[in-house]
């Protein structure tokens, strides 16, 4: 059985590429609910609809694990779908755990890039107050970058202009870390760094996702023996037009250089 992947759109591809890293001998489902992206800005409700109505259609394909590889729709539906779907269901959530312990030794803070939505969810207001550094962490929403992604729109000339007027506000210097809390960001890693000091990081929970995906299909013996074929759907429609088949391995492959 394959491994399922769902995201709001082309952000969960990020998840999906370290997913092919850590656990190449898989064959996945990548739903890209491209008909209501973006969920950011959406009303909760509206936006959990759109969920359980994706991962009915992806259960129905036959699944043995699901990566909701969106961290809007983990911050608001996750627990529900586990509550719903008797197999393991892994979420994703901002890196800020690993961001702060980075930045404590050097006295820097933590920025954290999201969605408005993941921002005010009460999720990621208990992730934060569990570390107990509600002072080193700042957080800026962002969904110009999902907008930018869904469009393809990856240049500098683009993307700069609208970083800069965001990050306006802030004193960039006095970060240690950025977290990626949007799995559409990653496409920006390299841009997003021009604009701040050398040493600052750039991290997502990708990676982390990645692993903890590989732990529980170990624990539960579920690993397989795939080939890293991935079937591809948007909004409930397999895709099979080449020339859009050709841009999901095209952005699958950009990730490797960013």
């Amino acid at each position: 059985m394959r491994i399922g992947f769902f995201d709001s759109g082309i952000g969960g591809l990020t998840v999906l590429h370290q997913a092919l890293r850590f656990l190449p001998n898989e064959d996945y489902i990548y739903y890209a609910d491209t008909w209501h992206v973006p969920y950011g800005d959406k009303p909760k409700e509206e936006v959990k609809g759109y969920i359980f109505e994706a991962v009915d259609f992806i259960v129905k394909q036959g699944v043995k694990a699901l990566v909701i590889a969106c961290n809007t729709a983990t911050s608001i539906a996750v627990e529900d779908l586990r509550k719903t779907y008797d197999f393991p269901i892994l979420g994703i959530e901002p890196a800020v755990k690993p961001a702060v312990q980075s930045c404590e030794p050097k006295h820097k803070k933590v920025l954290v890039l999201a969605t408005p939505l993941t921002l005010k969810e009460e999720k990621f207001h208990n992730l934060v107050k569990r570390l107990g550094q509600d002072d080193l962490i700042d957080s800026l929403p962002m969904p110009g970058l999902v907008h930018l992604a869904e469009n393809f729109q990856f240049d500098d000339e683009v993307v700069l202009p609208y970083l800069k007027e965001k990050l306006a506000p802030f004193d960039i210097n006095q970060y240690g870390t950025v977290v990626l809390g949007c799995t559409h960001f990653p496409f920006f890693k390299n841009s997003i760094k021009r604009l701040f000091p050398d040493d600052v990081e750039i991290i997502s929970g990708s990676v982390g996702t990645a692993k903890n995906l590989e732990r529980h299909l170990e624990a539960r013996n579920l690993l397989g023996n795939g080939t890293g074929n991935v079937i591809y759907y948007q909004s409930g429609i397999k895709v099979d037009d080449p020339a859009t088949l050709t841009k999901y391995k095209e952005l699958l492959h950009k990730l490797d250089y960013n």
